[in-house]
């Protein structure tokens, strides 16, 4: 933003299409993760009186093209939040916030240079080639925050003594603003402190001369005040802040013990910026600024502390110290604190026949000989705080660089530590470490073989450095061969015989500090279905009290072995988890796996009785011992529940297809089957009721088997396969008939009718309905009643038998209701709502339908939401509503695109291009 609007990914400049999008993206930036209306947007694209009809369309179609520019980056998401959007993006990643956040944290002795970092990021003039009106005068704010940010700058370089080469910078600042008075105070001092007295006061009548001219005022109190000291060689107008002011220490040593720094260095700026903000914050800071890098090994700590201790080294005038704590190490136990107290006391000069014996009084010593010195102490893989607490200074002058493994929690809370976690490399940096250890030419010979090198390495710095060494042994093997090894083999590839080249080695230092119970709950994570895990699921993983298994995650979470994630979740790196796999005891597996899957099919099952009461009831089974089932305490919970845990469930079904687990494959189908329906998720109800079918012939009950085909030939109905669909159903059929079950029948007929519908046709649909709504009635079960009387309302409207079709429909309307069953009942005001709209009574066909959405919206149904919104828009239209029908079509086409609904999405996108003619069409006929 500060400079053209662009957006950069992985290297390369997005293509912005449009100068309404490079508008629109430019308000969602400025105001990055808050909701921006849509009204506003409107506002800022047009001036009042020039803005269309279709101004609101435009916005947001400019805002779906945005979305779909912006889905190549997971990490960055443009979401609806009525009544508008909001851009959810790090601010750090854009340009204006970094230079707002980098300006305020810039340190006040030091601010030169964090403000030169901050105006750094500027491109030219902001928000360039986004000329939308309403941002005109956002433009000229930035740029007035630039030249307020340079004029600090310059001021700070001028008050700490380097104020001959901000003359040249000063004098263009003049020219460019010749009537704002700071820049000429500011050069006025610079002249003069270089010897330029003349100069300085022949600027000073200049500016007066202007001042007076254009504003017919004198100059500012301050510049006047400038210009007598001068006159009178003011003795302190000659007196700088010195760059490096010094203490007076014991000691006269400046030890320079840093370890040669890592060649080469690829990325985290991110990472750098963060401790350069905690160095540039230390001015603010009564005590000693400490930062400390924590991460699984092989991750980079020492990598990165050693490049910034590098970049920084001439901030630290004194010296640096440096020791490795040894804390995990292949061959050797943790330093002792006092060793390398020893060490750094022989580092500063101290004399060693005068040294005390005693820990305490040798750190003592330690604090005097670096109190009131710049230095920077770095103290590398450390095991604990009480390593680390003897060799920390005891002045705010000094700067301490901690790394290693696990979290320094007394670190934080008694010397507020800034705490720095390292993850893997972004995928840029990634590909750049590849770059310079084999070539650019040999990356880019093999660009597909070098993206899945990086992706089977998860992006680990180790993994890519080792593999890295393989392929620079190996000149002649090309990368395509290597990437197969890798998949074959994982770990082994990645091991040597030196252990500090060896991933499995390195990560093996970490279970060192582990109890036994940590190292097998590390263990057992490994085979946890899903991506990541829950403490829930973890008591039933490891058969843990939770208080226990509470404490194991957490001494894993501070040792870098797991992550702990947004919701309580915690995950683990795909390395580490393999390398986790292979600690795992003899006969854990299984045992674990069958607890962990009881309490995922016990817990869904308890979440889908609460979203739909009113579903026959199955019971999955007892509840294994040292299982507990998370407790859900109502329907929203439940999905919350679901929606969090769904892609852990679809694992877990994998998981019990690969054991034999029949029994589980087949019930979390079911349970999972109405959640399914809800969100849309039509594919994953595909998945596993085609898994269910399977299982199902392993199991005693035939109605599984039966039950199966008929939920199977639902799902192949909803996503078009009608052949497979019919074939399902009609198989659902001749088990129902075979093992006597009229109520399968029933509700296979209600399927087939579904299906029918779907295929267009209506007769032999309603035929289907007819015979549902003769079985319930015969098995006096009203509720499945109201179900097929508004399937036979339905197909009678769309037959265009309409009274007919509103006396079936208000009758399942009105059982709905007595039964307190919500679903159904929007689905019986939808049909009300279709009759009435094709009967011409579009303001009643308005009012069933949003009946039927407040409905579903409240039991966060959105598949059938984008269904309902969709039906509306025509009634909408018909009665001239066109912002209305506009409104509900934009929120269906989202709705859809989310469900990957793309049939319905592009019919969605038509209707609204078809509307937008007939709305211009009006406007110009006006």
């Amino acid at each position: 933003m500060l400079g053209p609007v662009v957006l950069w990914h992985e290297g390369r400049e997005l293509t912005i299409t449009s100068s309404h999008q490079r508008c629109v993206l430019a308000l969602l930036l400025l105001e990055a993760g808050r909701m921006v209306p849509l009204d506003r947007m409107v506002d800022v694209l047009w001036d009042t009186d020039s803005a269309p009809r279709t101004a609101r369309n435009v916005v947001q179609q400019c805002v779906s093209e945005l979305r779909r520019l912006l889905a190549t980056d997971p990490e960055v998401r443009l979401v609806h939040r009525a009544p508008g959007y909001v851009l959810e993006v790090d601010p750090l990643r854009v340009d204006l916030h970094r230079f707002r956040s980098l300006a305020t944290d810039a340190r006040t002795v030091d601010r030169a240079a964090g403000l030169r970092r901050a105006l750094g990021l500027w491109r030219g003039e902001p928000l360039a080639a986004a000329d939308a009106p309403g941002l005109v005068p956002v433009r000229q704010a930035l740029a007035e925050e630039r030249v307020a940010a340079l004029e600090e700058c310059l001021a700070a370089e001028v008050e700490s003594g380097r104020h001959v080469p901000a003359v040249s910078e000063l004098t263009a600042l003049v020219a460019e603003h010749p009537l704002r008075e700071r820049p000429a105070e500011l050069l006025m001092l610079a002249l003069y402190r270089g010897g330029r007295t003349a100069e300085a006061l022949t600027h000073y009548q200049r500016t007066r001369q202007r001042l007076a001219e254009d504003l017919g005022a004198d100059p500012g109190q301050a510049l006047q005040q400038l210009h007598q000291r001068i006159l009178t060689a003011d003795p302190t107008l000659t007196t700088t802040a010195s760059p490096h002011p010094r203490g007076t220490g014991h000691a006269t040593v400046a030890p320079r013990q840093l370890p040669a720094p890592p060649a080469p260095f690829i990325g985290r700026r991110s990472e750098l910026d963060r401790l350069d903000t905690a160095l540039n914050a230390a001015v603010h800071m009564p005590t000693v600024v400490i930062s400390a890098l924590s991460g699984a090994g092989g991750i980079g700590k020492t990598w990165l502390a050693l490049h910034w201790a590098h970049r920084n080294a001439d901030r630290f005038p004194d010296g640096q110290l440096f020791v490795d704590l040894r804390g995990f190490s292949p061959d050797s136990e943790p330093l002792d604190p006092a060793a390398a107290v020893r060490g750094f006391l022989d580092a500063l000069g101290a004399d060693p026949s005068r040294l005390p014996t005693d820990l305490d009084a040798q750190a003592a010593l330690y604090r005097s000989l670096v109190a009131d010195k710049r230095m920077l102490i770095v103290l590398d893989n450390a095991v604990g705080t009480e390593q680390v607490t003897p060799l920390l200074p005891g002045t705010s002058t000094c700067t301490v660089m901690v790394t290693g493994r696990r979290r320094f929690a007394s670190l934080i809370d008694r010397h507020g530590a800034r705490h720095l976690q390292l993850d893997v490399l972004s995928r840029i940096e990634a590909h750049a470490l590849l770059i310079e250890r084999l070539g650019k030419e040999r990356v880019a010979a093999e660009p597909d073989a070098v993206d899945e090198l990086i992706e089977l390495c998860g992006h680990y710095p180790l993994a890519l450095a080792i593999m890295a060494r393989h392929a620079a042994f190996q000149p002649q093997v090309l990368l395509a061969e290597l990437a197969p090894e890798l998949r074959e083999l994982g770990l082994d590839m990645l091991d040597d015989d030196d252990p500090t080249a060896s991933l499995p080695a390195v990560l093996s230092w970490s279970l060192r500090t582990l109890t036994d119970e940590q190292r097998t709950l590390f263990g057992l994570l490994s085979i946890a279905p899903g991506p990541d895990t829950t403490l829930p699921a973890a008591v039933s993983l490891t058969g843990l009290p939770p208080a226990r298994a509470r404490r194991a995650l957490l001494a894993l979470e501070k040792a870098s072995l797991v992550e702990r994630r947004q919701g309580g979740r915690y995950a683990m790196h795909d390395l580490v988890r393999e390398y986790a796999g292979t600690t795992l005891p003899d006969g854990a597996r299984e045992p674990a796996l069958a607890r962990v899957m009881n309490f995922h099919l016990h817990t869904a099952f308890a979440a889908d009785r609460l979203l739909n009461p009113h579903r026959d009831f199955l019971h999955p089974g007892p509840l294994a011992p040292g299982v507990l089932p998370h407790p859900l305490s109502d329907a929203a919970a439940a999905t919350a529940w679901l929606d969090a845990e769904h892609t852990t469930l679809l694992a877990t079904q994998r998981a019990a297809i690969a054991l034999g687990y029949h029994h589980v494959v087949w019930n979390l189908a079911w349970a999972l089957e109405n959640f399914h329906l809800r969100r849309g998720h039509l594919r994953d109800a595909l998945a596993t009721w085609r898994a269910a079918l399977e299982a199902s012939a392993h199991l005693p009950d035939p109605t599984a088997r039966l039950r199966a085909h008929r939920l199977l030939g639902r799902a192949c109905s909803r996503l078009g396969l009608h052949e497979e669909a019919i074939e399902h159903l009609n198989q659902a059929i001749v088990q129902a008939v075979h093992h006597h079950d009229p109520t399968e029948q029933a509700h296979t007929h209600r399927t087939l009718a579904l299906a029918w519908g779907r295929q267009g046709d209506d007769r032999r649909a309603l035929d289907h309905a007819r015979q549902a709504l003769d079985l319930h009635r015969a098995l006096d079960q009203p509720k499945w009643e109201a179900h097929a009387l508004n399937q036979m309302g339905w197909y009678a409207a769309r037959m265009g038998d309409f009274d007919i079709a509103r006396d079936h429909c208000h009758a399942a309307l009105i059982l709905h209701r007595h039964h307190h069953n919500p679903i159904p009942e929007a689905a019986a005001l939808d049909s009300l709502g279709f009759i009435a709209h094709h009967t011409g009574d579009h303001r009643l066909a308005v009012d069933h339908y949003h009946q039927a959405l407040d409905l579903l919206r409240a039991l966060d149904n959105t598949y059938e939401v984008a269904e309902t919104l969709d039906s509306v828009g025509f009634p909408h239209v018909a009665l001239g509503h066109h912002r209305q029908a506009r409104q509900v079509w934009w929120e269906a086409l989202e709705l859809y695109r989310e469900q990957g609904r793309d049939i319905d999405a592009d019919r969605v996108q038509r209707q609204l291009h078809d509307l937008d003619k007939v709305t211009e069409i009006d406007r110009n006929g006006a």
